[in-house]
């Protein structure tokens, strides 16, 4: 049985002003969000504008977060895109750098059948020996991996769980219900970790635990030790924030935010923009916003 932890946080990854990759920024931002409490971290998802990043740059990138924080957290890298060879050949790379496991996306843009899905997580499980970490996104994928792939995936003895960001709570539901043993649901969506936890989900590899994760790290408590009305009111007070910072496309507004800390995050790689260009309104917004929660990410 593989736990990543209950509380990954999908790191965003400091470009410089030139778009270069700078490793000695995400090195120190790395360790500050373990340092706040953070179980892990997802490296080369998402939020860490991965179809930006070239293989070597995530091999590079995936080496150095793990040599920066050794055993004090866990590391799973992101190695699936929509061409399989490509995929195939970083999974197996990712084994070299240290990681703990491996992201496995449901790919973007070639909206297979179910049961190329299988197929396709299927080889890539097969070509590692780490553990692997489903990802359903269908608001990024335009694809929907339905409960029925997802537990049928879940069979594969390294496939260990799922990041689940269907938001539908129902298909999350059946998955949770249906997982064999040792297989895990970590919510995909930071509104979504009160409700699913609450019906048995493990987690949340969430974009908030950049800036909140003792506070997150509270209410998933509560909700462990069997307080749902008090892990509701934390739930509640959270919501505007965890709303907030997908009011224009992530990972603009949580790099913004990581950066109004004090920490340096750097900038994106084009085609992101800065939350500046995106929309100059969402600054002043999420600054009033941000402005009304405690920031447990801190300058070391």
């Amino acid at each position: 049985m593989t736990d990543f932890g209950r509380l990954l946080t999908a790191m965003i990854t400091p470009f410089d002003e030139d778009g270069e990759l700078n490793y000695g920024k995400a090195r120190k931002l790395a360790s500050a969000l373990i340092n706040a409490g953070n179980d892990g971290l997802v490296i080369g998802g998402t939020t860490g504008e991965a179809p930006s990043l070239s293989n070597d740059e995530k091999i590079r990138l995936f080496t150095e977060i793990k040599e920066e924080i050794g055993d004090r957290g866990s590391i799973v890298v992101g190695t699936s895109d929509n061409n399989f060879p490509n995929s195939l050949e970083l999974t197996k790379e990712a084994e070299a750098t240290g990681a703990d496991g491996v992201l496995l996306t449901v790919p973007a843009y070639n909206k297979p059948p179910q049961e190329g899905l299988f197929q396709y997580f299927r080889g890539l499980a097969e070509t590692t020996n780490l553990p692997c970490l489903l990802y359903n996104v269908p608001s990024r994928t335009a694809l929907n991996m339905t409960a029925e792939t997802t537990l049928r995936v879940a069979e594969i003895d390294n496939v260990v769980g799922v990041k689940e960001a269907s938001s539908d709570p129902v298909q999350i539901t059946m998955v949770i219900d249906g997982a064999p043993d040792g297989f895990r649901v970590w919510s995909g969506n930071d509104d979504e970790t009160f409700s699913v936890m609450a019906t048995g989900g493990h987690g949340i590899v969430s974009v908030a635990g950049h800036i909140v994760s003792r506070q997150i790290k509270t209410m998933m408590g509560l909700i462990l030790e069997g307080d749902i009305e008090a892990a509701s009111a934390e739930h509640r007070r959270l919501l505007p924030l965890f709303k907030a910072i997908f009011w224009v496309t992530n990972p603009i507004p949580i790099k913004y935010a990581v950066n109004r800390t004090g920490i340096d995050a750097g900038v994106h790689r084009l085609p992101m923009v800065s939350i500046e260009d995106a929309d100059p309104g969402v600054k002043r917004r999420l600054d009033e916003v941000l402005d009304g929660y405690e920031m447990d990410l801190a300058v070391s």
